[in-house]
This record gives structure tokens, C-alpha cells and sequence, in this order.
């Protein structure tokens, strides 16, 4: 189990919650960035499934304390996320797990959702952040204004639902190119018969435990290969 933490954001103070490895040597770590939902179990859940995997990992409080299950709130809490603020409660958690005496230095970002564009998004504000893993994504990249040269020798790695589209879904095929064309390298995974949220487990009406254990199996390897 892991714990709440508070770190520095760009002059601010924000919160999150962080797993370490029960191993006494030196990990790799990975941002875990929240659905739409907020920090809620599933999220946690999630980082301690990376901590008993062997990464360090810290799921940031992008609401600052607040949660739901309404999708109408969720919906609200979205639209009314700053992407400034955002930006800088992710770069900061890169800052914050490169200085923990636990991380090898080598840091990579998931997200799941909403939190898949943020995740994909995050290797262009901190040069710390050197592998993406997207899940679904479905932020519009207009709200983020990514500057994607910044992918160069990075990678990402996207799962695609098919309700979303597959990988043929131009925001995917957005990020694919403009990854590739900055000189990074971006992996798709499609998963028929999908429905969005797939690898959540807390929401049997969407849940592919198939699907789910591929996309973590192939987040895992790449995750390994990438950050050692």
C-alpha cells in the first residue's frame, strides 16, 4: 500500500499518492494520471500494481482533493481542469520522483481516459519524462497545445478501444504522426469489440479482462524496455 504525499508544483504545493517497491534497489518510475473520475481506488489500485511490479509510482491529485462517480460531476470537473495547472502538477511529480532516492532517474507517464492525452501530453513538459503510455485517449489537443517536437528520441505507447474509433481515430492518428515527424516512436495496439474504459475493473459494465491483461502485459514490457 502506498501514501499520500505533498511535492513541489511550479511554487505551489500539490499532492499525490506514491508506491515504492517493497525491493531495497533503485526503480524506474511512472506518473499514473487519473480519469476523469479524480484520484479515486481504481487510480491507486493502479500505482500499487506498478509498485509490485517493480516501478516507483506516483498518481498526482489533478483535482485537489476531489473525486466522483457521477459521470454529469466528472464531466464538470474535466472542463473545469486548468491545463496550466495540470502541466505543472505534472512536470512537478517528474521532479519530485526524480529526486526520491528509490528512482533511477528514468521516468515514464500512463494515463487512462482523459488521463491518456495528459499522460501522452507530458513528455512535452518535462524533458524527464521519456515513455508515454496512453489508454484511450480522448482530451481534444487543442486544450493542451502540445508542442511535439519535444517527443524527440521518446516514445508512446497508445491502447485503442474499438468504441473509440481504434487507432484510426484522428486524435490518435494526430499523435502518431506528429510523435513520429519530431523523431519519437509511437506503438498502437487495437482491441476489438472494446468499449472505452476497457482496463478498468471497477466498472464491470465496460471491464475486458482479456484486453486488460494485454494492454498491462505490453505496458509493463515497454515500461522495461525503455526506462530499465
Amino acid at each position: 500500500m502506498g501514501e499520500m504525499v505533498r511535492y513541489r508544483s511550479n511554487g505551489e504545493t500539490s499532492e499525490g499518492y506514491l508506491a515504492i517497491p517493497d525491493s531495497d534497489a533503485a526503480s524506474p518510475a511512472v506518473i499514473v494520471i487519473q480519469e476523469w473520475w479524480g484520484l479515486v481506488p481504481h487510480i491507486t489500485s493502479v500505482a500499487d500494481r506498478f509498485a509490485a511490479a517493480g516501478f516507483v509510482a506516483l498518481a498526482p491529485d489533478l483535482y485537489r482533493g476531489v473525486s466522483t462517480t457521477e459521470p454529469d460531476h466528472a464531466g464538470r470537473l474535466l472542463l473545469g481542469l486548468a491545463m496550466d495547472q495540470a502541466a505543472r502538477d505534472i512536470a512537478g511529480a517528474a521532479d519530485y520522483l526524480a529526486e526520491r532516492p528509490e528512482v533511477t532517474g528514468r521516468i515514464g507517464s500512463v494515463g487512462f481516459c482523459a488521463g491518456g492525452s495528459l499522460a501522452l501530453w507530458s513528455a512535452t513538459l518535462s524533458e524527464r519524462i521519456v515513455a508515454t503510455v496512453g489508454f484511450y485517449p480522448v482530451l481534444p489537443w487543442e486544450r493542451m497545445r502540445p508542442d511535439w517536437t519535444d517527443y524527440t528520441g521518446k516514445a508512446a505507447l497508445i491502447h485503442c478501444a474499438e468504441e473509440d474509433g481504434t487507432s484510426a481515430a484522428e486524435g490518435v492518428q494526430t499523435a502518431r504522426r506528429a510523435i513520429e515527424a519530431a523523431g519519437g516512436t509511437c506503438v498502437l495496439h487495437d482491441y476489438p469489440g472494446t468499449s472505452h474504459a476497457f482496463f478498468n475493473d471497477d466498472r464491470p459494465e465496460v471491464f475486458d479482462q482479456p484486453a486488460a491483461a494485454s494492454s498491462w502485459a505490453r505496458t509493463l514490457d515497454f515500461f522495461r524496455t525503455r526506462l530499465g
